[in-house]
């Protein structure tokens, strides 16, 4: 009985380590970035396009053509954001989309079995949730860094201004209302 335990032990330390390892080799492989983006690769616009609506729920346009045109928007200005970081950041950013790219690490981390796609909106914002709340620092930053890029890109977009009543900067000479 010992030695099944001790087989067993040394299975799942080699099936662990060989996660370990093909995550790592995953997040620093070099990825070009998606077709008009700048920073971000296919992967990571995925992830970015999903987290969005549970993010920003209550906020996006209810029509799905406008819904769905002030994704595309938000990611885009996401992707500017992150092109603006310094290059250690955008390092760090790059671990974290190709951690929860992989599927191995996307299901132990953040509990999605599903490519990000095709998660509904309620599965990623359970994620969202389980990270903000985490045990692990990591975890909490890496919430904290992605809804804060988040709200910068969706808010920085005057399309999103008249929903919070903001009229947008005055330009020089023009009295404030």
């Amino acid at each position: 009985m010992a030695g099944f335990a001790r087989r067993r032990f040394l299975a799942v330390g080699l099936g662990s380590a060989t996660i370990l390892a093909a995550a790592g080799w995953w997040a620093t492989r070099p990825g070009r970035p998606a077709e008009g983006l700048r920073a971000l690769d296919a992967d990571a616009a995925a992830f970015v396009t999903a987290i969005v609506p549970a993010i920003l729920a209550g906020s996006l346009p209810a029509g799905a053509d406008a819904r769905a045109g002030a994704i595309r928007e938000t990611v885009s200005a996401f992707d500017r954001a992150v092109s603006g970081l310094t290059p250690g950041v955008q390092a760090e950013l790059g671990q974290l989309f190709s951690l929860v790219g992989l599927a191995p690490t996307r299901r132990l981390l953040a509990g999605v079995s599903k490519p990000w796609d095709e998660a509904s909106v309620e599965e990623v914002g359970a994620f969202l949730s389980s990270w903000r709340t985490g045990r692990l620092d990591l975890m909490r930053a890496g919430y904290q860094a992605l809804t804060q890029l988040v709200i910068a890109a969706w808010y920085g977009n005057p399309a999103a201004w008249a929903a919070i009543g903001y009229p947008g900067a005055p330009t020089l000479g023009e009295k404030p209302a």
